[in-house]
Order: C-alpha cells, then sequence, then structure tokens
C-alpha cells in the first residue's frame, strides 16, 4: 500500500520501460518455445549553520551527532499472574515500567541542541557528559515535540564541539501496553483448558518506529549503534534479550537484597538499528539447543506445556538447518553466539527478525507431530526461513531509509523460497511459492494507487506513511524483481553481487543505488554487458509492470502499462509520458506453420504477456491434448494472464474461463490454485447474483490426486458449490467428533476444510459446539481453524453474534479482531454485517487496516462506491486512508467490469452445464 497522506506530484523523470538496454534486458526474458523445434525437458545531512539550535527539517533527525553505544536499565513492573486478596476490588497487576539510558555519541558538527525521539515516555534527570574530559554541560531545556515527530528536544548552555564524543544520561518511565506493540504485556493460559490457569509475559516489538516508546533513542535505521542491556525483573522469570546472558543476580536496593526481583545482565549486542532491540520476560521454557556449529546455540522458547510436549523442536531444528543454508550460501557467519526464538501468544506481525532474539504468532511456530497438519510444517519452515533471511538482509546490511524496506523484505521473502527447498525438498513448493508471490505482487500493482517499490524519500516520512510501506508491493514485488535480475545476469552472477554487497555494508547501511552498484561490478568481472542501474530503476521507482503484446502473425511486438482500468490517473507518473509504445519486426517472433509461441518461459520477467487471437488458441489446444509441453509454471501463468488481461478488457472473458478447461486432467497443484484465486473473483462479483446458480452448477470435476495440497483445494471448491457427496462427508466428519467425548478423528490436514463446510450447512448446535472447542483449546494453530470455521456460518443471527464477540477482548483477542471480522466478510451471508460493523465501531477495529480490503472486496454497485466514499469523507481513517483510496478505485473498475462482462459470463456458464 501507498503512504497515507501527502500532495500529489509527479516523478521528476518520465518512465521509460523500454529503452534500448531494457527491451535487450526484457529479450533475454522473453524465451520462445514452438512444439516443432523445441524438445520440452547515509541520508544527507539538512542544510544548518555550523550550530544549530533549530528544529530539524521535516521528520528526519539532524545528523549533527551519531549514536555510538546504548546502556540501557529497564525495569517491567508486572507480575505474571494475578493474586486474588481479600477484600481489595481490583486485580493488583500493574503495568508500568521504569528504566534509564545513557547513549554516547560523536559530535560530527557543532550544536547546542540535542536532538532525539521519545514517545510517551516521562523524561527526567537529563545530564550531558564531554566524554574526553569528564566535564557535564549545562542542560538549559528539554522539550517533547508530539506526533508526527516525537522528537525530544534538549537544548544546552553551551555548543557541542565537533570531533567530541558525549554522553546522554536520562531516567523514564512509561505503561506497558495491552497491545501488542512497543512494550506490551501477553496473557496465555497454562494448563489443559483455555481459561485455566491465566499468565502474564511482557515483549517488545518495536519495528518500525516503537522503539522511542521504549527508552528515548535515535530511532532511525541508519543510526547504528552497540547495545549494552540490563533487565530488572521478578524473580520467578527469565529475561531474555538479543545477546547472550552476562550474569544474573539478586537485585539489590538501598536497604538490602530484595528477593523479589533479580537482574539479568547481557553482553553487548552487534551494531545494530533501534528497531532490532528486543527483550521477553516470561516463565517459558525452551527445548534442548541446536547447534548447527560450534559457535551458534539455538534453541525456541514457548509456554512449559508445549515445550514439555516437544511442539517446539520442529522449530528449533530446522532452524539449525535454514542457518547453516544461509551461512553456506552468502559466506557470511551469522553474527551472533546464539538465536533465540520464541513463540509469543500475541504478536501484531507474524513474526520479528529481532538480531538474536527472534519473536513469533504462537501458532506460527509450534507444531505437534500427528495432530498438527503437515501444511502447517510448510508453514513454520516458510516463516523461519524467512526471519532467519533478515539476520543478514536487514539486521546485518540495512536500508538507510524505510523508503527501502524491499531491501529488507524483498530479499528475506526471495531467499526463504530456496531455504526451504534445500533444507525440506519433499515439500515441492519451490515453484508454488513463486508463483504466489508473483501473483499477488500483480495483483495490487495493477491498481494506480499502487506505489513505486522505492518512493521517493519525501513520500516516507510520517510513521503512518512508513507503516504503509509493509505491504505486497514491497515484500513480494520486490521479490519478483531481484528473481527478475538473476535471471538477467544469471544466478552466479548475482550470487557474487550479493556476496560483496552484504560484505562491504556489513553492519552497516545501504540504498537500492549500492546494491545495483555491487551487482554491477560482478557483471563486470564476469564480463557481463548489462547497465544493471538503469535496466533495474525502470522496475523500482515507479509504480505498475507491462503487458507484452505479441502478434505471431506479423512478428509486432509492443507493450504498455498494465492496469485494471487505465483511466486512472496515479500521482508517481506523468501519464502522457508513462510508456513509449516500441514496434520490432522480427522473424523469430512469426508463427510461420501454425505452431504456437510461448514467452516468458518459467515467468522470470515481472510483465504479463498477451498474444493474437490464433496463438491464443493454439496455446489452449495444446494445454488439452498435450499440457506438458508448456512448463509447469507457464501452464499456471497463462490461466492467471488470461483471466486478469480479462479483467483489463485487453481479451475476452470467454477466452479466460477456457484456458481452464484442461484442469480436468492436470495433476499439478499450481495451475488449479492459480485457477482457483482467479475464479474467486468471479465468485466475489457474481455471487449475489443469478450468475451464481449457474457458476455453482459448473462445479468441478477433478482427477484423483496425491498431493495433500490438490486433494484440499478440491474439497473446498466441491463443498463452497454445492456438492452434495462433499457436503455429507464434511458434516458426518463433524456429527462424529460432536459425539465423541472429545475424540476428534478428523485428519489435521483436513480440519480447516471440514469445520468450515460442517459449521456452513450445520446451525446453532454445530456453531455452540465450535465455539466451546475454541474457548477451551490451548493449541494456537486449532484455535486459528476453529476461529476461521465460526465464520462460515449462513446463519445470519450467529454471525451477528461473532461480530459482536468481538467487542469483548475476554471472547476474542484485540490481535483477533481483524482477522475475524475479515473472515467473515469472506462469508457472502456475512459481508454486508461486517461493512455495517466496522462503520458503527471504527474506533474499535481501525488499527486492523486490512479490513478496509477485506469488507469491500464484494464492492460492485454504485449504491455500494457511494457508501465507501462516504466513509472516506466522514469518518476519521489515519492509517487506513491508502486502504480506502485502494477500495474506492477497485469498487469503479469492479462496477464497469461487471456490466460489461456479466452477460457473456453468465452465457458461458449456463453453456457450460448444458454440455
Amino acid at each position: 500500500m501507498s503512504k497515507a497522506t501527502a500532495a500529489s506530484k509527479a516523478l521528476a523523470a518520465a518512465f521509460v520501460v523500454l529503452t534500448g538496454s531494457v527491451i535487450a534486458g526484457i529479450i533475454t526474458m522473453v524465451i520462445f518455445y514452438k512444439t516443432e523445434i523445441s524438445p520440452m525437458n547515509p541520508t544527507p545531512r539538512p542544510t544548518t549553520p555550523p550550530t544549530t539550535t533549530s528544529l530539524p527539517p521535516v521528520f528526519r533527525l539532524p545528523r549533527d551527532l551519531i549514536p555510538q553505544s546504548y546502556e540501557i536499565f529497564l525495569q517491567p513492573d508486572f507480575y505474571t499472574k494475578i493474586i486474588e486478596v481479600v477484600n481489595v476490588t481490583s486485580p493488583n497487576q500493574t503495568m508500568l515500567f521504569t528504566g534509564n539510558s545513557t547513549v554516547s555519541f560523536h559530535c560530527v558538527q557543532g550544536t547546542r541542541a540535542i536532538y532525539l525521539h521519545s514517545d510517551g515516555l516521562a523524561i527526567s534527570e537529563p545530564v550531558v557528559v564531554n566524554k574526553n574530559n569528564s566535564k557535564k554541560v549545562a542542560v538549559s531545556s528539554t522539550k517533547n515535540h508530539e506526533y508526527p515527530s516525537n522528537f525530544l528536544e534538549i537544548q544546552l548552555d553551551e555548543a557541542l564541539e565537533q570531533g567530541v564524543t558525549y554522553s546522554l544520561f536520562l531516567a523514564f518511565e512509561g505503561h506497558i501496553r495491552q497491545s501488542p506493540y512497543a512494550m506490551f504485556a501477553s496473557k496465555y493460559a497454562e494448563g489443559p483448558v483455555f481459561l485455566s490457569i491465566h499468565r502474564f509475559l511482557v515483549a517488545t516489538i518495536l519495528e518500525p518506529t516503537y522503539a522511542r516508546k521504549v527508552f528515548p533513542c535515535f530511532d532511525e535505521p541508519d543510526l547504528k549503534a552497540v547495545f549494552h542491556v540490563t533487565i530488572v525483573h521478578r524473580s520467578e522469570t527469565q529475561a531474555l534479550g538479543n545477546a547472550e546472558v552476562k550474569g544474573s543476580n539478586p537485585h539489590t536496593e538501598s536497604n538490602g537484597i530484595d528477593d523479589d526481583w533479580k537482574v539479568t545482565y547481557f553482553h553487548p549486542t552487534p551494531k545494530m538499528s533501534t528497531y532490532l532491540f528486543a527483550f521477553v520476560v516470561s516463565e517459558f521454557t525452551s527445548t534442548e539447543p541446536s547447534a548447527p556449529s560450534d559457535r551458534v546455540g539455538i534453541e525456541t522458547y514457548a509456554r512449559p506445556n508445549a515445550t514439555r510436549a516437544g511442539h517446539a523442536q520442529y522449530a528449533t531444528d530446522v532452524a539449525a538447518k535454514i542457518l547453516q543454508f544461509y551461512e553456506s550460501h552468502f559466506e557470511i557467519n551469522y553474527q551472533q553466539q546464539k538465536l533465540t526464538q520464541i513463540a509469543l501468544p500475541d504478536l501484531r506481525a507474524e513474526a520479528m527478525e529481532n538480531w538474536g532474539l527472534v519473536t513469533y504468532k504462537e501458532g506460527r511456530l509450534l507444531y505437534e507431530e500427528g495432530a498438527s497438519s503437515p501444511l502447517h510444517k510448510e508453514d513454520i519452515a516458510s516463516i523461519i526461513a524467512h526471519e532467519l533471511a533478515h539476520q543478514w538482509f536487514g539486521n546485518l546490511v540495512t536500508m538507510k531509509w524505510w523508503n527501502d524496506i524491499w531491501l529488507n523484505e524483498g530479499f528475506a521473502t526471495y531467499f526463504s523460497i530456496f531455504a526451504v527447498d534445500q533444507v525440506e525438498p519433499s515439500f515441492q513448493l519451490k515453484e508454488w511459492h513463486i508463483m504466489s508471490n508473483l501473483h499477488r505482487a500483480f495483483e495490487d500493482d495493477a491498481l494506480a494507487s499502487s506505489h513505486p517499490l522505492s518512493p521517493p524519500l519525501e513520500d516516507v516520512q510520517w510513521p503512518a506513511e512508513i507503516e504503509g510501506m509493509f505491504d505486497s508491493i514491497t515484500y513480494f514485488k520486490g521479490a519478483a524483481v531481484l528473481r527478475m535480475l538473476a535471471d538477467i545476469v544469471s544466478e552466479g552472477t548475482f550470487t557474487k553481487g550479493i556476496k560483496m554487497y552484504l560484505s562491504d555494508f556489513k553492519y552497516g547501511s545501504a540504498d537500492q543505488d549500492d546494491l545495483w552498484g555491487h551487482i554491477q561490478k560482478a557483471v563486470d568481472q564476469d564480463g557481463g554487458r548489462t547497465d544493471v542501474a538503469k535496466v533495474m530503476n525502470t522496475w523500482t521507482k515507479q509504480i505498475g509492470y507491462p503487458v507484452i503484446t505479441i502478434n505471431t502473425t506479423n512478428g509486432e511486438i509492443y507493450q504498455k502499462h498494465f492496469l485494471f482500468n487505465d483511466t486512472y490517473e496515479s500521482k508517481y507518473v506523468l501519464r502522457e509520458h508513462l510508456f513509449i509504445t516500441l514496434v520490432l519486426q522480427k522473424d523469430e517472433f512469426i508463427s510461420k506453420k501454425g505452431e504456437w509461441i510461448l514467452a516468458n518461459v518459467n515467468c522470470t520477467g515481472y510483465f504479463r504477456v498477451n498474444y493474437n487471437s490464433e496463438n491464443w488458441e493454439r496455446l489452449l489446444t495444446q494445454l488439452e491434448t498435450d499440457p506438458d509441453k508448456i512448463p509447469l509454471m507457464n501452464r499456471g501463468q497463462l490461466v492467471d494472464d488470461a483471466f486478469n488481461l480479462a479483467r483489463a478488457e485487453l481479451v475476452d472473458v470467454t477466452l479466460a474461463l477456457n484456458s481452464t478447461r484442461f484442469l480436468r486432467d492436470e495433476r499439478d497443484f499450481l495451475p488449479w490454485k492459480l485457477a482457483a484465486k482467479n475464479l474467486e473473483y468471479f465468485v466475489l462479483m457474481f455471487d449475489r447474483s443469478e450468475v451464481n446458480g449457474p457458476m455453482q452448477a459448473r462445479g468441478v470435476k477433478t482427477s484423483s490426486r496425491n498431493a495433500w495440497h490438490t486433494q484440499i483445494l478440491a474439497i473446498e471448491v466441491a463443498c463452497s458449490n454445492g456438492l452434495p457427496e462433499c457436503v455429507e462427508m464434511a458434516t458426518g466428519m463433524f456429527a462424529n467428533w460432536m459425539a465423541s467425548n472429545g475424540t476428534n478423528h478428523i485428519p489435521p490436514i483436513l480440519r480447516s476444510v471440514i469445520y468450515c463446510q460442517a459449521l456452513a450447512a450445520g446451525g446453532r448446535e454445530e456453531w455452540d459446539f465450535a465455539w466451546d472447542k475454541f474457548q477451551s483449546s490451548t493449541d494456537t494453530a486449532e484455535r486459528d481453524q476453529l476461529g476461521q470455521a465460526l465464520a462460515c456460518t449462513k446463519k445470519i443471527w450467529l454471525l451477528n453474534r461473532y461480530l459482536e464477540y468481538t467487542l469483548d477482548p475476554e471472547k476474542i483477542r484485540r490481535m483477533d479482531v481483524g482477522p475475524t471480522i475479515s473472515s467473515i466478510a469472506r462469508n457472502v451471508a456475512g459481508q454486508a454485517l461486517a461493512w455495517n460493523f466496522i462503520r458503527a465501531h471504527w474506533t474499535y477495529v481501525q488499527d486492523s487496516v486490512m479490513l478496509v480490503d477485506a469488507v469491500t472486496r464484494r464492492f460492485s454497485t454504485p449504491f455500494e462506491l457511494t457508501e465507501l466514499e462516504r466513509f472516506g469523507e466522514d469518518y476519521h481513517l489515519g492509517a487506513a486512508t491508502m486502504a480506502v483510496v485502494q477500495a474506492v478505485e477497485q469498487t469503479r473498475v469492479n462496477i464497469q467490469w461487471v456490466s460489461e462482462n456479466k452477460d457473456g459470463v453468465l452465457q458461458w456458464f449456463e453453456s457450460e452445464t448444458a454440455s
């Protein structure tokens, strides 16, 4: 998603996709298959006077003071359990923390003012010391500036001298939060029943701009420092941090030893960014350490009953293998002596890559052999691979500023695919992960409200704008363009450049120009001729991607910006200069004997491909007669391209629907899944219209398949289309569970789909049973499956009850409010209910930005557009502003598309069901 606010503006330079060098690069990626001849086997300093006292420009800290190290002392004051005391009417839990910090910094430009960040902290006792001579520098005043800068301004009686190192001591106190960000408390259950014994822990998540809520700091990613940390905590708890524990002893007060508290001291961290700082105080226990080498010990912490049962062992074992893979591939060792993973009950993200202390949502890390779905094991390996890739991309080498966050997230997404394929080859998911990422990037990047992968610095300043960069463009387009670059320069050259990039910027910061420069160095060393920056800036500094159109009759090839609706304007481009149409005459693009031609083999290029109608027909015929002559990834991409070209009105919708006919004999999961994802758009547009009947009657005709993924997909589609045998199977399995006195014989891998379909076909009795199981389960993955299934009921009153439950944190945790409402909105019976609900309770739910997309995905009428526009005008949207902008654009696209294609879609499905 793009940033939330800022004036519209165009890029200084117009976007030209096909310059001479870039068209050469694309042609190298556009490989043509002919069936007759191819056997198919540091940020600039602001302008300031030599001695400055004024507020820094915009929202960036000045670079006159550069931090070197922090000494941080923190004491979170909370109880791990609430002690009931007679005659006390309120629980005795406290939610406060106190601390102090001493930051040492080097003065590179004389100044009488110190600027750093502090947000929501009560600051006191500032002391500035010249470390060269140990003399104090008098403080004249302190001032905390409010959002969005959150600057802590400290004015001095005399100027700090250039070239001198100083220290700043500050005492502070703040509140431990109940929502999972900054320093927060998390409630969990220890025991056989979810509501039995409540315990509490305290943890942190500081990305992107929450370190300033925990301690005063220079809270920008390139202002790295070493952290010396001391945590004071309850004596029955354990403190974990980024680095190894140096020692621990009872806490000593002025009147002697306090047995209720102890002090844990940590070794210094590597030089790192503030957003990577982390600690956890809990009663959790760990697995036995796994050592991938003599240097690094890996252990995973979780609730004691989970570690005793061995549920954290797979996470430990697979992490050791993944870490070894990365060390070998990058030829740079992991830079700490320990790697701790911890499964937290509450986390606002799926995981966080804190250096040396990686935090995960509990359900994304724990695996119970024989009870958890094998698909869950795949998810665990994938998310661990992503977070451990960050130990190099993000932790060792960090982007200079948040506009280049894709250098963290794109690389982690890209390399995690190869890591999982290496350590768990039996999963056989490499191709699917590549195509899934590509599909997700294509979807959002086809809107004019998309944003460049690397937007201008001035467009990413406010915390809300920074938060908005964590989206599908950053993660998935980032991974896609890296894969494209590796294909252009060769995998070997790409890897060589990456190794030099990591080595040269170790413990430092970089931007994308630094990356291009090191890939260029590798290209030059290997005798290549690609101008890396010239080629790649085309794809990273402006929105979108092209559709390449090939006419196999006359050999003409040209390109244009692909948009679902090209009448919308983007703030990032001058539309009249966006693309230059380039027409080429190439004999090899001409089908001389009626053979088909296929471009972009294995989908290495970040673009879609369109053909003349004759070539489309030849390709679809080939898919129906002998699909294996077309590579697997292209079989999926032909379907994906056809459907999305139809959404953009570039091909007829019946061509897209015809592209699915070959699936009756397709035995690989990937084409099926991409077809299902694209047909989902048709379902969203037509499941409230007369098209839905023939569309469901078309059903699914599948061959017997071995892959679990394909079986689950087949059950989902068959049951959702009302196939009697499927519904009977699902309701029968669920009824047996209800009658079994608690023994669940439903295969773990099928539970999510069986639960959903049984509740969709059932009523109050089934729903109440599932709700009781949801409430009592201590298995987070099982709770997630039940929580989603509860949203599948078709009973309006039950869906309304479920929505009301989201307002009660004792029933639905705050972190689960957004996913729960989103699940209800996916249900055609619940979509309108969810839309009304979020408007009625916006102040409670607005932190869940993705809700806007979830509840508006079906919008396709002028009335719904009017309601959505009024919502954007009447409500304080905050971080959801851009989500509403994108929803408005998508709704307008949907209205036009439905009006122009409804009759054709209805006719196609009626014809198919009649034949």
